[in-house]
C-alpha cells in the first residue's frame, strides 16, 4: 500500500508564520496545552501571524484529509485544540487589541482570534473601558466567548458572548466571511454561546463599557464556617442588584482550606460600600482584601490558582438559583476531602442582565437565574494517580440529583454528549442546522452534541 505524506514543505513556503512538524526542536513545545494531562502528537501546528495563515491551514488539512483543531488559549482541559496525526490551526501569536468608535455601539474592542483575557483588559482599561470578560487573565477570550462566558460583570452587561457584536470566521471551505446580526445571521447567532463548531474565528468585536475601576476584592472565611456564610451569600446575592456580583470559591490557602466570597461591584461608587461591606458581616473572616480595583486587577484576582505545569480535570453543574443547603453541605464536605492541594471549586451566579436577554437573540440557551459550579482538578504532572479525577467525578455525580439538566459546555468532557444537548436546550436544533450548513463535511471537531449524530457514517 503506498501512503502519500501531506506536503508539509509546500504548507511551510505557503504560510507567513512557522510551521513546526514532528521532529522540530521546538515540536514539544508547539503541541503543548495547559492541562499537561494532554499528550497528542499533531502532524503540524501552524503558528497563524494573519487571516491569510489561518486559510492556508484550512485548506492544507481539508485537501489532505487531516483532521483539524484550533488553539487560542489553549485552556480546554480536554485538549480538544490538538488532535492526533492532525493540523492545528494555533492562533496564539496573533494577540493584538485596538478600540474604535462604533456609530450605534460606542467604543468597540477589535480583538484578534488568539488573544487571551488579559490582553483585551490592558488594552482597553487605560482608556476607560471594560470588556465583558471571564474570571482569569490567561484564558483565550474566542473560545471563552463562543462557550458563553461567565465573569465578574454578568449581573450588569450579561456572558461575554452577549457583548459579541460581530466576527471575522475562516470557514471549512477556506473562505473568510463577516458574522453579525446583518450579515451571516445565522451565523453569528450560533456563535454567541454555541461553541467553536463552526469555523476558525480570527477577529472579535466586542461591546467596549466606560468603568475605570470597582470595588471589590476578596473576604476569606476558614472551611468551618461554611456552611453558615454560603447560606448568607445565597439569600445576599439573590436581592442583589445587577451591579453586585459575588463568587464564592473553596480552595487551600497559606491559611489552609478556605471559602472565599469576591464581591465586585461595578456601580455607582457611592453604593458600593453597602453591598461589598454586607459580604464580610457573613461571618468572622480570616482576612478582608477590598478595595477599589482596576478591571486588569479584578482578572488576576485567582490566576495563582491557574497554573500552567500541572495536570486538570474539571466538571460543571447548573445548580437552582437558591442554592439548596444539601447542595451546599454537599460542596463543603466534598471540598473538605479534596485530593489535592491545587483544586478548587467555584460557584458562579448568573442573573440580572444576562437573564433578561431574550433567549432566541443568542444560542445560549440557559437564561433562568442559577449557580454554576465549577469543579476544577489540579495535580502535579508528574502525579499519574487517577485519584484527582475521581474528586471531580464523585462531586459531580452527589450534586446531580440537585442539578438542572445540562451544565457549562465550555467546562464538560468529551464524553458528555447527552449533558452538552440538554445544555444547548432549544437552540440544539438550529445549531444542528447552521452546522450543516456552514461546514457540511465536518472539517471542524465536533463540540460534543452539536453535530447532527444522525448523519455520521458508522
Amino acid at each position: 500500500m503506498t501512503v502519500t505524506t501531506p506536503p508539509t514543505a509546500e504548507l511551510r513556503a505557503a504560510v507567513r508564520g512557522p510551521v513546526v512538524c514532528a521532529g522540530d526542536g521546538d515540536y514539544d513545545t508547539a503541541r503543548r496545552v495547559w492541562n499537561r494531562g494532554v499528550d497528542r502528537t499533531p502532524l503540524v501546528v501552524v503558528r497563524c501571524v494573519d487571516e491569510g495563515d489561518v486559510v492556508t491551514a484550512v485548506r492544507f488539512a481539508r485537501d489532505n484529509g487531516l483532521p483539524l483543531s484550533v488553539r487560542a488559549g489553549g485552556h480546554d482541559w480536554a485538549g480538544r485544540s490538538v488532535r492526533d496525526g492532525g493540523v492545528v490551526v494555533d492562533l496564539s501569536a496573533m494577540r493584538g487589541v485596538t478600540i474604535r468608535d462604533g456609530t450605534t455601539h460606542g467604543a468597540i474592542g477589535v480583538v484578534r482570534g488568539g488573544a487571551r483575557a488579559g490582553d483585551v483588559s490592558a488594552a482597553v482599561a487605560p482608556h476607560g473601558f471594560a470588556a465583558v470578560l471571564g474570571t482569569v487573565s490567561h484564558v483565550g477570550v474566542a473560545g471563552l466567548t463562543l462557550g458563553g462566558g461567565y465573569g465578574h460583570l454578568i449581573g450588569r452587561h450579561g456572558l461575554a458572548s452577549d457583548n459579541l457584536l460581530a466576527a471575522r470566521v475562516v470557514l471549512a471551505d477556506g473562505t473568510a466571511v463577516t458574522a453579525r446580526a446583518d450579515e451571516h445571521p445565522d451565523l453569528f447567532w450560533a456563535l454567541r454561546g454555541g461553541g467553536g463548531n463552526f469555523g476558525v474565528v480570527t477577529e472579535l468585536c466586542y461591546q467596549l463599557h466606560p468603568l475605570r475601576t470597582v470595588l471589590g476584592g476578596a473576604v476569606m472565611f476558614g472551611l468551618d464556617a461554611a456552611p453558615s456564610v454560603l447560606r448568607g451569600y445565597r439569600e445576599l446575592t439573590a436581592a442583589a442588584p445587577d451591579e453586585l456580583n459575588v463568587i464564592a470559591c473553596l480552595f487551600t490557602s497559606p491559611m489552609g482550606q478556605v471559602l472565599a466570597l469576591l464581591p465586585i461591584w461595578c456601580g455607582d461608587p457611592a453604593d458600593g460600600e453597602a453591598h461589598v461591606g454586607a459580604v464580610a458581616s457573613l461571618g468572622e473572616p480570616l482576612a478582608v482584601q477590598i478595595g477599589q480595583l482596576t478591571l486588569p486587577d479584578v482578572l488576576g484576582l485567582v490566576d495563582g490558582n491557574v497554573a500552567d505545569d500541572r495536570q486538570a480535570c474539571a466538571d460543571s453543574r447548573w445548580l437552582p438559583g437558591q442554592l439548596s443547603d444539601d447542595a451546599t453541605d454537599l460542596l463543603v464536605a466534598a471540598f473538605a476531602e479534596v485530593s489535592s492541594p491545587y483544586s478548587a471549586v467555584a460557584v458562579h451566579h448568573f442573573h440580572g442582565a444576562a437573564c433578561r436577554v431574550p433567549a432566541e437573540a443568542t444560542a445560549w440557551a440557559m437564561r433562568t437565574e442559577h449557580r454554576q459550579v465549577e469543579i476544577i482538578a489540579s495535580w502535579p504532572a508528574d502525579d499519574p494517580r487517577d485519584i484527582h479525577r475521581e474528586w471531580v467525578r464523585a462531586l459531580s455525580s452527589a450534586l446531580a440529583p440537585h442539578a438542572l439538566p445540562g451544565g457549562y459546555p465550555n467546562l464538560l468532557g468529551t464524553d458528555e454528549h447527552e449533558r452538552v444537548r440538554l445544555a444547548h436546550g432549544a437552540s440544539l436544533d438550529r445549531l444542528r442546522n447552521v452546522k450543516r450548513q456552514y461546514d457540511p463535511d465536518r472539517v471542524f471537531a465536533a463540540v460534543a452534541g452539536v453535530e447532527d449524530e444522525s448523519r455520521r457514517t458508522p
